[in-house]
């Protein structure tokens, strides 16, 4: 397909069991389209084109299409954009998905007929997503996604209604819907063009990523999201950012390591590679924070079926070794800070590392800091909050007045101050601990003052 890695594939991948068992149920109904030429909305010879093929065997529909292509992507646009009864749409729609379905060669036919109507092939699809009708909308976001990856132009094409639409059906309560449009977005996601506009519309690996935390995440499932953010982090954008904003490489990592399936792991492990091929910078150093060198020298060791597998893990093994070598102590701290995976490794009990390092806290307007208030007020996990407060208190011992005051303005004193009744007993002592040296450098602050 394109120079990144994707496999060639069909155009879309999209087997659903939900929507094909609604489709053989409309399939059964009788559209009476005389009924349309008597109202003079079709004419004799498209009724006939139509009946040629109604009710007719996937084969024989077929065999019609390779004869008229364009005469049938024609009848079809025009049926959607000027019928309007819902078993109609819902019949037409059963039909335009058996055409494509049956060759990937047929969505050039729909391509093809882009002059003979504004928004066309496109068009009449998108009105018959925003009908109140469930299966017309399945139906039509299915062959959309088709002709979206048979377009000659992707870079033109704006899928922003079929985004904004996915999206909102990856919080449905019914699997098989989700199960639905995940294919979509996997679909989509082979043509680059489509995943920067992706990954930009509001809410979208939110949604995709919550379906990831249920409890009910079938391996399927995993695999067919992983496979999402393994497409999207071709991109260098997503790539540098992704984990930042949604922290992917724990997750990542702790999927691979509760794994059963292969291909879950084969995939985790290659979108593990991609963050750190097209943004080391970005992503090495939260990989060494999860222990991801230990895990993935003991991938190393095992068998696997697909030998592809173990060319990924040796490169993100010999990355992060490489770079474990070169990370000073103070960017494995950042990056504790940035992932909020708080533990107690070296830096935070170390006087020389916050001699050396407090007012790195303060740089690019206290990003650290900001940060380190944030995970005290959203963390839950009594060992993050027992680090967090240390952190604090020994932030404290050495920050300059602003710095203090800024503590303050951002609501961390107060929240170290809140912990001191914590039901944990560390949590407990370590911000006691941190309000005494925040309240003794207070007081030598102001002894100097008097004194001099």
């Amino acid at each position: 397909m394109e120079d990144d890695g994707v496999p060639e594939v069909p155009l879309a991948l999209v087997s659903n069991l939900y929507l094909e068992k609604k489709a053989f149920q409309v399939k059964q109904k009788s559209i009476l389209w005389e009924g349309y030429e008597r109202a003079n909305l079709l004419t004799h010879a498209q009724v006939e084109l139509i009946k040629a093929i109604d009710k007719q065997s996937p084969e024989q529909v077929q065999a019609a299409v390779q004869e008229k292509g364009t005469a049938y992507a024609s009848l079809i646009l025009h049926l959607l954009q000027n019928l309007s009864r819902p078993d109609t749409v819902q019949y037409v729609c059963v039909l335009t998905d058996t055409i494509l379905s049956g060759s990937d060669d047929n969505a050039k036919y729909f391509q093809q007929v882009a002059s003979e109507g504004e928004g066309y092939p496109y068009g009449p699809f998108f009105k018959a997503l925003e009908l109140n009708d469930e299966f017309t909308q399945l139906q039509a976001s299915k062959i959309l996604t088709i002709l979206a990856c048979s377009s000659p132009n992707p870079g033109a094409l704006d899928l922003t209604q079929l985004w904004q639409w996915i999206i909102q059906q990856l919080g449905s309560q019914h699997p098989e819907v989700v199960d639905l449009v995940t294919q979509e977005i996997e679909s989509l996601l082979r043509v680059r063009q489509y995943r920067i506009p992706f990954w930009k519309t509001p809410h979208a690996m939110k949604e995709l990523l919550k379906n990831l935390d249920k409890p009910s995440v079938t391996p399927q499932m995993q695999y067919q999201i992983i496979f999402c953010l393994w497409l999207l982090t071709f991109e260098g954008e997503i790539a540098a950012n992704i984990n930042r904003q949604y922290d992917i490489v724990p997750k990542l990592t702790e999927i691979a390591k509760a794994a059963v399936k292969e291909k879950v792991i084969r995939v985790a492990v290659a979108t593990l590679r991609n963050l750190v091929e097209k943004a080391p910078a970005e992503n090495l150093a939260a990989m060494l924070v999860v222990k991801l060198l230990p895990f993935m020298e003991n991938l190393g060791s095992r068998k696997w079926s697909d030998s592809d597998i173990l060319e990924d893990i040796d490169y993100v093994k010999e990355r992060l070794q490489e770079n474990f070598q070169s990370l000073t102590t103070f960017e494995q701290y950042a990056s504790e800070i940035e992932t909020g995976k708080l533990e107690w490794s070296p830096p935070h009990k170390s006087e020389a590392f916050w001699k050396e390092n407090y007012s790195r806290l303060e740089e690019h307007n206290y990003q650290l800091l900001r940060a380190l208030a944030r995970i005290l007020s959203t963390s839950t996990s009594p060992v993050i909050l027992a680090v967090g407060a240390n952190d604090v208190g020994q932030y404290s011992k050495y920050a300059s007045k602003a710095g203090k005051r800024f503590l303050q303005d951002i609501g961390a004193k107060q929240r170290v101050m809140e912990l001191m009744t914590h039901e944990d007993s560390d949590v407990r002592y370590q911000a006691l601990a941190a309000v005494q040296k925040y309240m003794h450098q207070a007081w030598l602050w102001i002894e100097r003052i008097m004194g001099g």
